[in-house]
């Protein structure tokens, strides 16, 4: 017979989105004549930039004629767009990889929930708190995570605290542990590391042989000049770290569905007898072979249309849309007399909720009082308890009219 994979069962009931998108759909059936405004989910709402548009266009042409159809593509991506990322995103940096450590992907999301993979599910796992539920359930699925706690922590995993008291750095941890997944600009907190501080977790990792996995999904928004745009800016990162990017919230591609992994040749893992190490690398490229059959050569051409001078433009007025939407944001929370982080060098907004009100507790008050939508914070994990995270990915006059809202409620 068939046996299930019980790590599976371990899982909470659902992915924490869903059970918001459960309480939105009750409210809005007892409550039909009110209009919601949603500052939770991260998704976009600024079109695609016109370039991408427009290469996305002249691609379907080509795929109705015989001689530039493309059928299969390489499973690592095409050269064209692996090409641009490396002369954009790392070259400026001074950062040189080789077009085999680029990898094109469907968005960062997949290749952080698999990444997991190619790596013994008995190794020792670190993650700052709050943070995004995919690095956590991905490892529970694998059994990796080990046990959940009635404190709401895997028994596997070492819980890097950040909060208001330690100003959302995290501390390293006391112990060794195998791996680390980071995130800077940090969804949720919209915090950020500096080169300093980033250079504690490479030096870290170096003597402890532990590998980073930094998720740099949100670096288009970065606006101080100290904050890292990439963790390889810093020395010695390559021996490693992976790192993972994505477009959907540079150009809009969430529904799109396109982004990279770097996996620099020279990022490695021992086998369990301890004598040999292995590079990653090529382990990443046969799972991908195996298991990824490659981003549509639309697409690819869509997101290689960012990097021209008309998309860079394009891209970059989509990027302080939001980021004007998350000063309004965080300046009309301050203005109520709500305690905020974040939204400086990413869309997200960090708010404290008063008097010590629970997450989920905040998140109704908000659904039913006010009729604005959050995501508790508590669901990114238990250092999120006593959090809410607002997004600054909605229209311009949704922003106004929530605070608005807010501040004649608060």
């Amino acid at each position: 017979m068939a046996l299930v994979n019980e790590h599976y069962l371990k899982l909470p009931g659902s992915y924490l989105f869903s059970d918001i998108a459960k309480k939105i759909n009750t409210f809005k059936v007892t409550h039909p004549g009110k209009q919601l405004i949603r500052l939770g989910i991260g998704d976009v709402t600024r079109p695609l930039p016109q370039a991408c548009i427009e290469a996305m266009h002249k691609a379907v042409d080509e795929m109705a004629h015989e001689e530039t159809f493309h059928g299969y593509g390489p499973e690592q991506g095409y050269d064209f767009l692996i090409e641009a990322i490396l002369k954009n995103d790392f070259a400026p940096r001074g950062i040189s990889f080789s077009p085999t450590e680029i990898f094109i992907n469907d968005g960062a999301k997949s290749d952080t929930g698999n990444i997991g993979e190619i790596l013994r599910w008995d190794n020792s796992m670190g993650v700052t708190d709050p943070i995004y539920p995919v690095y956590i359930d991905s490892n529970v699925m694998c059994g990796r995570a080990g046990e959940l706690g009635p404190d709401g922590k895997w028994s596997n995993v070492t819980y890097l605290p950040c909060t208001a008291e330690n100003h959302f750095i995290p501390q390293l941890p006391d112990r060794r542990v195998d791996i680390i997944y980071l995130c800077y600009p940090n969804n949720p907190t919209g915090t950020t590391l500096t080169k300093a501080e980033l250079k504690r977790w490479v030096d870290y990792a170096l003597e402890n042989d532990t590998l980073i996995f930094f998720d740099a999904a949100y670096e288009a928004y970065i606006r101080e000049p100290d904050v890292p745009h990439s963790i390889y800016e810093i020395k010695g990162a390559k021996r490693c770290a992976i790192e993972f990017h994505s477009y959907s919230k540079t150009a809009g591609f969430t529904g799109v569905r396109c982004g990279y992994t770097v996996v620099p040749k020279e990022v490695t893992a021992f086998k369990l007898d301890g004598d040999e190490r292995v590079p990653l690398n090529p382990l990443w490229n046969r799972r991908q072979c195996t298991k990824f059959n490659g981003t549509s050569y639309i697409t690819q051409r869509g997101a290689e249309a960012i990097y021209s001078p008309e998309g860079k433009a394009q891209v970059r007025a989509t990027i302080d849309y939001y980021m004007e939407n998350a000063r309004i944001m965080r300046e009309g929370l301050q203005a109520a007399g709500f305690h905020v982080f974040g939204g400086v060098n990413a869309p997200y907004i960090w708010l404290q909720t008063p008097d010590g009100t629970g997450s989920w507790r905040f998140f109704e008050q908000l659904l039913y009082e006010v009729n604005v939508v959050g995501t508790p914070g508590v669901g990114f994990g238990p250092s999120g308890e006593g959090f809410l995270r607002l997004t600054a990915f909605g229209k311009r006059e949704d922003c106004i009219e929530a605070m608005r809202r807010i501040k004649g409620w608060a």
